[in-house]
């Protein structure tokens, strides 16, 4: 039977490390999409994944997500090795993915998107029913974890805003008990002020205790809100950076190739 989402008592210590993925390696037939990856996420930060289109950043958090089985690498959850069947394995680890298309159904409310596919019910058999109004309790309290601007869970989704579909999707992620949040390209069709809010619900999260995965084109945002970046190219981890150390124009020459780091993850992580 589904629960009510689980609230955090007891976060992660910032800087725990939640997931560690080593050597990962993926292929379609004859094309080999991702080679080598690597990736450590610890709580309470925002780890971001750039590079290229084609660099494997979406095979790797795919296989992070459940979406695909790695041909080779391990995956670690908090120091345990895990393989994950699928993505509701996944999320019994508390990994959670918001993809590009987030997944809702517009013609639900935003409660009901919420609870889609966990809706809490009470009775049996052909005397089962929903519980509606604790769905809808519930519902708000994910929504005001957030403190996001999204104008009742009674909403229709496809009346809301860019912005606050995305609001939904990330309540959504982070209301049921999950350690990390993998968000991919969560601001890319936004518009400048609905990406900020976007930016600002992301701090929250990180500041809840969360770890989080961005995937993002946008250099400037990755400086603004990530605190460690791994960079992809043709397939593998090639470096690691701290946002505090380094430019977007180191970054632009790690993703292109212009700049090499002959040792890509150094003492930091303790990958080779």
């Amino acid at each position: 039977m589904t629960t009510v989402p689980q609230q955090k008592d007891a976060p992660a210590d910032q800087g725990t490390v939640l997931l560690e993925a080593h050597g990962l390696s993926k292929s379609y037939g004859q094309v080999q999409a991702l080679r080598d990856g690597h990736l450590q996420v610890r709580a309470g930060r925002v780890t971001a994944i750039i590079g290229d289109n084609g660099a494997g950043k979406s095979t790797l958090v795919g296989c992070l997500a459940g979406m695909h089985r790695p041909d080779g690498g391990t995956i670690e959850v908090r120091g345990e090795p895990r393989t994950f069947s699928g993505p509701q394995a996944a999320r019994a680890a508390g990994i959670e993915t918001v993809f590009q298309d987030l997944a809702l159904v517009d013609t639900l409310r935003v409660w009901q998107n919420l609870f889609l596919g966990r809706e809490l019910g009470a009775g049996a058999g052909p005397l089962r029913w929903l519980k509606r109004g604790t769905m809808r309790k519930e519902a708000a309290t994910m929504v005001g974890a957030l403190a996001v601007n999204v104008p009742s869970v009674d909403a229709r989704v496809n009346g809301l805003s860019g912005g606050q579909r995305q609001a939904v999707a990330l309540a959504r992620a982070a209301g049921w008990g999950s350690d990390l949040v993998i968000l991919d390209e969560p601001t890319a069709a936004l518009g400048v002020q609905e990406t900020a809010k976007v930016e600002e619900m992301i701090l929250g999260l990180r500041q809840q205790g969360l770890g989080i995965v961005l995937i993002s084109h946008n250099f400037d945002q990755v400086l603004r809100v990530a605190d460690d970046v791994f960079v992809m190219r043709s397939g593998r981890t090639v470096a690691r950076r701290e946002t505090e150390g380094t430019t977007g124009q180191e970054l632009v020459g790690l993703v292109t190739g212009a700049v090499i780091d002959p040792h890509p993850f150094g003492n930091q992580t303790g990958q080779s």
